[in-house]
C-alpha cells in the first residue's frame, strides 16, 4: 500500500501533456500557458500624466510659495490620446489629463486642485518634485520581459496585462476531456424512483464539478451495471473518446468489483490500487497506451477526496501545469482535529473568513452533508491529535 506522496509521484510521472492550441485573449482566462509570453513593448508605451492637471518644468517652480506665486503661461491643452505635442520651454505649462502624453521639455504635472487657472495663465503656490505624477515609460514593464512563462495559470490580473501588452491570442494546453464512470447495480439516475435497496448516483456530477475547477471538460457515461461485459463496454468506449478515464466503484475486492478485470482485457495495465489514506485507501491506477484510469471508491466521500487529492493533480500537469497541488493556507483550529486509525486521515473542514477552520460534521466516508458543509481538507496523522488553537494548513478544494 503506497504512501500519498509517493502514489502522487506515480501518477504525475505517467501524464504526457496534451498538445497546445491558440485562444483568443478573452478564451484564455484558467487555461495554462504553452510557451513564455514576451512582451515587445513598454507599458506604460510612453510618459504619461497620473492625474488632471498642469504638466510643468520643476525649475520653473523652485521658488514657488504662497507668498510669492509663479504665474506660467499655459501654451497648450493635451488630452488623453493627443498626437502632436510641442514642448514647453521656460515660463510655460500644459494643460494635462490623466494618460495624456507628457510633453517634452516637462519634468513633473502638478494636480488641478493645487493650481489656481485662468484663460491662458496657471498659478502655482508650491514646489513640485521631479517626475511628481508622471507614470514613466516602462516603469511597470519593460520590453523583452517575459510577462508570463510556460506552466503558469492565465488569472484576470494576467488577461489585463496581456491586454494592455496589445497580445490577442495566447498558446495554451488544451483542456482534457475526462470520462466520468460509475459502477453498481444499486446506482439510479437522480430523478428516477427507488426500489428497495437503491441509491442515487452522484459521484460523476461531483467530481466533474470539481475536477472541472481544475480545467477538465467532464463527460458523464451512463451508469453501469454489475456486470464484466458491460463494464468492459463502456471502459472501451471512454478509452476511445477521452483523455482520461476516472471511475466510482467496482475496484476493491468483492465479487462484484469489474473495473480491474474488464480494464486488463482492454490490454490496460494497472500500476496500484491501493493508498495508505482515510478516507480513499482502494484508489486504483493504470494506463492504456498514453491514457490514464483513475478508478475511486465507491463511498462519495472516498471517491471525492481521491479526486482531490489524486486526479486533481492529473488534469493540471495534463494541462502542462507546472504547480499542480491543490490550494493551501494556515489557519487556525477552532476544533481539536483527532485520528485514531493506523492511515492518515483527511478531515473535512469549513474555513471561515477569519481563517478560522472547525470540522465540518460527521467524518464518515458516506456523509455528504459534511462534504457538502466543508471547503477543504485537513491532513491529520495516523494516531494522531491536532489540538485546538493550534495552527494548521488547509488544502482548499473550494472558496
Amino acid at each position: 500500500m503506497l504512501q500519498l506522496e509517493e502514489a502522487r509521484e506515480r501518477v504525475l510521472a505517467a501524464v504526457r501533456v496534451l498538445p497546445s492550441e491558440r485562444v483568443s485573449l478573452a478564451e484564455a482566462t484558467h487555461r495554462i500557458v504553452a510557451t513564455d509570453v514576451a512582451t515587445s513593448l513598454d507599458l506604460p508605451v510612453f510618459d504619461n500624466s497620473a492625474m488632471d492637471g498642469y504638466a510643468v518644468r520643476v525649475a520653473d517652480l523652485n521658488a514657488a510659495s504662497v507668498e510669492n506665486p509663479v504665474r506660467l503661461n499655459i501654451s497648450q491643452h493635451i488630452p488623453a490620446g493627443a498626437k502632436k505635442i510641442a514642448g514647453i520651454g521656460a515660463g510655460q505649462c500644459a494643460r494635462i489629463f490623466t494618460g495624456s502624453p507628457v510633453p517634452p521639455g516637462a519634468d513633473a504635472v502638478v494636480m488641478q486642485e493645487d493650481v489656481v487657472g485662468e484663460a491662458d495663465t496657471a498659478t502655482f503656490r508650491e514646489p513640485v518634485k521631479p517626475w511628481e505624477n508622471v507614470r514613466l515609460r516602462g516603469e511597470d514593464v519593460k520590453a523583452g520581459t517575459v510577462v508570463i512563462e510556460a506552466g503558469e495559470r492565465v488569472t484576470a490580473g494576467v488577461v489585463a496585462l496581456l491586454g494592455g501588452l496589445g497580445i490577442s491570442e495566447v498558446a495554451v494546453h488544451r483542456r482534457p476531456t475526462v470520462a466520468m464512470l460509475a459502477t453498481g447495480n444499486e446506482l439510479r439516475e437522480p430523478g428516477q424512483p427507488l426500489q428497495a435497496g437503491e441509491i442515487y448516483e452522484s459521484n460523476r456530477a461531483a467530481l466533474a464539478a470539481l475536477l472541472g475547477d481544475a480545467g477538465a471538460l467532464p463527460r458523464l457515461f451512463p451508469v453501469i451495471p454489475d456486470a464484466l461485459e458491460e463494464t468492459r463496454k463502456v471502459l472501451g468506449r471512454a478509452f476511445d473518446e477521452c483523455d482520461l478515464v476516472v471511475t466510482s466503484g467496482g475496484v476493491s475486492v468483492g465479487e462484484l468489483d469489474f473495473v480491474k478485470d474488464a480494464f486488463r482485457e482492454l490490454g490496460g495495465k494497472m500500476e496500484f490500487w491501493r493508498v495508505a489514506v482515510r478516507p480513499g485507501k482502494p484508489f486504483m491506477f493504470g494506463s492504456l497506451g498514453e491514457k490514464l484510469l483513475c478508478g475511486l471508491p465507491g463511498n462519495p466521500v472516498s471517491a471525492f477526496v481521491t479526486a482531490a487529492m489524486l486526479v486533481w493533480p492529473v488534469i493540471l500537469r495534463l494541462q502542462g501545469a507546472r504547480d499542480v497541488e491543490l490550494p493551501t493556507h494556515l489557519a487556525i483550529a477552532d476544533d481539536a482535529f483527532v485520528n485514531k486509525t493506523d492511515r492518515r486521515h483527511l478531515m473535512r473542514v469549513r474555513v471561515d473568513g477569519n481563517c478560522h477552520v472547525s470540522l465540518a460534521g460527521l467524518q464518515a466516508s458516506h456523509a455528504l452533508g459534511s462534504l457538502a458543509g466543508a471547503n477543504g481538507l485537513v491532513d491529520v496523522p495516523a494516531g494522531g491529535i491536532i489540538e485546538r488553537g493550534a495552527t494548521v494548513r488547509v488544502l482548499r478544494f473550494s472558496a
